[in-house]
């Protein structure tokens, strides 16, 4: 199952890069190891929980410590965007709740409805 999930999502990751033209001189973060951060939390995405799985957890993570400027998480936060909008049946309260569950500090709220134009720089410690 997770076979042509991944594949819709890499198709899409690609598209959405070469549409937005997200430039690879001011992002570090690309739409692959975004769709990489959201391969794993797709069960969970879709049936919610009181926990998320360790990989979706690690995954997320991962990405967070990618993304060090604003156009990192203005890139990051458009392919999240459209990866979400690729797969039917995600729950909004699941995703907006993955930072939170996973002890993980975002800065922007992950949901159906985010605009990633106003994704401000995110200074991590």
């Amino acid at each position: 199952m997770a076979g042509p999930v991944m594949m819709k999502l890499t198709c899409l990751a690609v598209m959405v890069c070469l549409v937005l033209g997200l430039p690879m001189a001011e992002s570090v973060i690309t739409c692959t190891q975004t769709q990489s951060a959201v391969v794993p939390c797709l069960g969970y995405l879709k049936s919610g929980g009181a926990t998320v799985p360790a990989p979706c957890c690690n995954a997320v993570r991962s990405l967070n410590n990618l993304a060090k400027t604003t156009p990192d998480w203005q890139a990051a936060c458009r392919c999240i965007e459209a990866a979400v909008k690729a797969v039917p049946g995600i729950k909004p309260a699941a995703l907006s709740a993955i930072p939170g569950k996973c002890g993980i500090h975002l800065p922007f709220q992950i949901s159906p409805t985010m605009d990633c134009s106003k994704q401000a720089l995110y200074i991590s410690n």
